[in-house]
């Protein structure tokens, strides 16, 4: 018996020593083809290390110390390389197939028990599926199309004023413009999405903690997305769901649900009155109503789509609109002169009325300055946009990255590139946009990176910016705003809030 045991404990003790060997080989080999890159040693060895800098809510200002110390290219993983120079944009971030995403975009992937992983067109890696899913509905968020919606988004700036006059208009009372911009988002997509407003303006709360699943969806995602393969272990299956449900922290279930159920509901003629009054009322369908025709008229088009696109708008579109919004309104308020500069261009405008038309305002130099400049001074994601480097590997910034390795840039710090943006990048500066002409500001663009590059850029980034400018318009005309002192603070999971 005795022997047997010893026999066992030889044989555990072999195995220990064959594994340890095996993961001090892999580590050196991980670690010595990114020798020539300059990084904090500790990152060099471990993901989890950069899962730290996420879970303290600095990751953006931790990136961008170490850019600061290190060069434009830093090892931040054992095979990952972030850089802070827009000049490599063009290269990581192609118009052209070649630079798959990596593993981060599988860990923002909502997860329910019965539907799997939701892919979405932000986070699919697989190029055919994402094209299956882009293809169809990218028409319908051209630049040239979200006109169309502004009816929808006019319904609900009437909501939103009705109930600012009512609740704050006069009052010596301040109140949370930050959190109002947030309902009128959520308002805003789901009336543009569902044509129904879910009346979080009419509650002045969140209503079914939706909100409140958003920020948790975030907030837990962003972590695991520095370790995608422990995601894959504590969530992304039946027992890590289980175990998510009973902390509480299952927030893609409501998430996922909430769509589902609207989908459903139109499906069944349960919410074709709403869509039916508004487009009586405007001319205007919504997205759900182009995405059942689109669905119905392509039986290649997946059954989960519709959900999958709406999802986007719901999640990733009111937030990070609410985000620009929020800081746009922050900094015109903390610097007075680029607020009155706006408002004298607003006044100027052949806009009548309390809600500015979008053809008056869409254009205007100083109001597509101060957007730009919000989006670039606190863009809504500040992690870096990962991707993964093509066999053959590929020259950045001149240094060879070998096939495999993972690089991207954290939007926050690239924004923030001195070369490109002045040396006074750290500040609010709208006229940085227009004050050297037309090219000028084209160089700027593709150097900004809050709304992604090349192929993958941000679908929804031109619905996004029409619901900026009508709301920038309609506050900055109708109303003298002025902060309540307070401390504001930035903390950054997946998106950046203040």
């Amino acid at each position: 018996m005795g022997q047997s045991l010893s026999s066992i404990t030889r044989v555990v003790i072999g195995l220990l020593c064959a594994l340890g060997l095996y993961l001090i080989i892999k580590t050196w080999r991980a670690w010595w083809r990114l020798r020539h890159i300059a990084g904090p040693p500790l990152a060099s060895l471990t993901s989890l290390e950069r899962m730290r800098w996420v879970l303290s809510g600095e990751a953006h200002l931790i990136h961008q110390r170490h850019h600061d110390k290190y060069g434009e290219l830093v090892r931040i993983a054992p095979n990952m390389v972030s850089f802070s120079n827009p000049e490599a944009i063009p290269v990581v971030y192609p118009s052209k197939p070649g630079f798959p995403k990596g593993d981060f975009y599988a860990a923002v992937r909502p997860y329910t028990r019965g539907r799997g992983q939701q892919h979405l067109v932000f986070n699919t890696i697989d190029e055919k599926r994402h094209k299956l899913l882009k293809r169809p509905i990218a028409p319908l968020y051209a630049n040239v199309n979200v006109a169309a919606y502004e009816p929808l988004v006019d319904e609900v700036l009437r909501s939103f004023d009705k109930q600012v006059r009512q609740r704050f208009a006069g009052s010596p009372d301040g109140f949370d413009l930050g959190q109002w911009l947030q309902f009128y988002a959520f308002d805003s997509v789901g009336t543009m999405t569902f044509s129904r407003a879910y009346g979080f303006i009419q509650a002045g709360c969140d209503i079914d903690g939706i909100l409140a699943a958003i920020n948790d969806f975030m907030r837990t995602s962003a972590p695991m997305s520095q370790v995608p393969w422990l995601d894959q272990i504590l969530r992304k299956n039946i027992v890590g769901d289980a175990v998510q449900r009973l902390l509480g922290h299952r927030a893609s279930t409501h998430l996922i649900g909430f769509c589902a159920k609207a989908f459903e509901d139109r499906k069944a003629g349960v919410t074709e009155a709403d869509e039916k009054a508004l487009k009586d009322a405007h001319g205007a369908e919504d997205f759900l109503s182009h995405f059942l025709k689109l669905q119905e008229a392509d039986p290649g088009i997946p059954s989960w789509a519709p959900i999958s696109w709406t999802f986007s708008n719901v999640v990733a579109g009111s937030d990070s609109s609410a985000s620009i919004m929020r800081t746009t309104m922050f900094n015109l308020l903390t610097n007075p002169h680029t607020l009155d500069k706006l408002y004298q261009e607003l006044s100027a405008s052949s806009s009548q009325g309390v809600f500015p038309a979008y053809k008056d305002i869409r254009n205007l130099p100083y109001l597509d300055a101060c957007v730009l400049e919000g989006a670039r001074h606190h863009p809504p994601f500040a992690l870096p946009l990962e991707r993964v480097v093509p066999k053959g590997g590929v020259i950045v910034l001149g240094q060879y990255l070998p096939e495999g390795v993972v690089v991207g840039a954290n939007p926050y710090v690239v924004n923030r590139d001195r070369a490109t943006f002045g040396l006074d990048a750290e500040i609010w500066r709208p006229e940085r946009w227009i004050e050297y002409g037309e090219e000028h500001k084209k160089k700027l663009e593709q150097a900004l990176l809050t709304f992604g590059a090349g192929r993958r850029v941000c679908l929804g980034k031109y619905v996004g910016i029409l619901n900026i400018k009508k709301m920038l318009s309609y506050l900055v005309l109708n109303y003298k705003v002025r902060l309540v002192p307070a401390n504001s603070k930035s903390q950054g999971r997946t998106l950046l809030k203040q």
